[in-house]
């Protein structure tokens, strides 16, 4: 894999000169695509240090592909699309379930057992096992998202290509993001976290415990955690307004999202279920 890397960096450095009449970088550059679309390889990783490595070669095998590919007209029953690449196949053969609606594009990674109800799946993102993508969820370019964990209906995560170092957003195995949550720009949510529905995260937005009103930190949420959409006060010269913020208002023990009848009462606690 490392002459491959050097390769696709070697075609980078150069990028301004590669065409689609180019079919030997065509080559290499598709080489790369299929690592990430059979899973051999991933846009990006938790080291053991928590932090979020960023094989950015491989984002810049995504960003040549579309160099290289001429707009072509895909047609797919009586429906009609032009673009530059083609959708993944072979869903039985992965083990994956999809349902009529849904999509992903090729250059994605969907692990045995994903549930696409209809939804969209971004080049680069990757999906692990048994993670169900609810109706009108979307997983944008480059996402990382774990295994057996549910976007709920409506849920954006937000992609990033460009620059090919930033990182993407990544969820954790077993989360839950609720509905119409909107997780962009390289926000993180950990392992085991429950989103309520609506939360806005990205980098800018401060995640806030509870009890003690401390901010924990921007665009993270802490693993094995019930996080909230919430507000905090802020006075502008035009006057008083209120900002989003995430506020962290239970800690779980590891596996206690699973138990919906509990994460029920939380919620309604806290006056956030009916």
């Amino acid at each position: 894999m490392a002459d491959l890397q050097s390769h696709i960096e070697e075609l980078w450095a150069r990028a301004d000169q590669v065409g689609p009449d180019d079919g030997d970088a065509a080559a290499v550059v598709l080489q790369a695509v299929e690592l990430l679309d059979r899973g051999e390889a991933r846009v990006a990783e938790l080291a053991a240090d928590g932090n979020v490595v960023v094989h950015q070669w491989l984002k810049q095998a995504i960003l040549l592909l579309f160099r290289l590919r001429r707009m072509e007209t895909v047609e797919l029953g009586p429906f009609e699309y032009a673009d530059k690449l083609p959708l993944k196949r072979d869903y039985l053969q992965a083990g994956v379930r999809v349902v009529p609606g849904a999509s992903a594009r090729f250059g994605a990674f969907l692990d045995r057992g994903v549930i696409l109800m209809p939804s969209y799946v971004n080049i680069g993102a990757r999906v692990g096992a048994d993670t169900m993508v609810d109706t009108w969820a979307t997983v944008g370019s480059c996402a990382q998202i774990g295994a057996r964990v549910h976007l709920a209906g409506g849920v954006g995560i937000g992609g990033v290509l460009e620059p090919p170092n930033a990182a993407p957003v990544m969820v954790g195995d077993d989360a839950m993001i609720g509905s119409r949550c909107m997780i962009t720009q390289g926000a993180r949510v950990g392992e085991g976290a429950v989103l309520g529905e609506g939360v806005i995260l990205n980098p800018a937005i401060p995640v806030i415990d509870a009890e003690t009103g401390d901010e924990l930190g921007r665009g993270v949420v802490p693993p094995w955690s019930v996080t909230v959409f919430a507000t905090r006060p802020r006075r502008f010269p035009g006057g008083d307004f209120h900002l989003p913020c995430a506020l962290v208002i239970r800690r779980l023990e590891p596996g206690q999202r699973h138990d919906k009848a509990q994460l029920e009462a939380v919620l309604r606690d806290h006056g956030l279920a009916g």
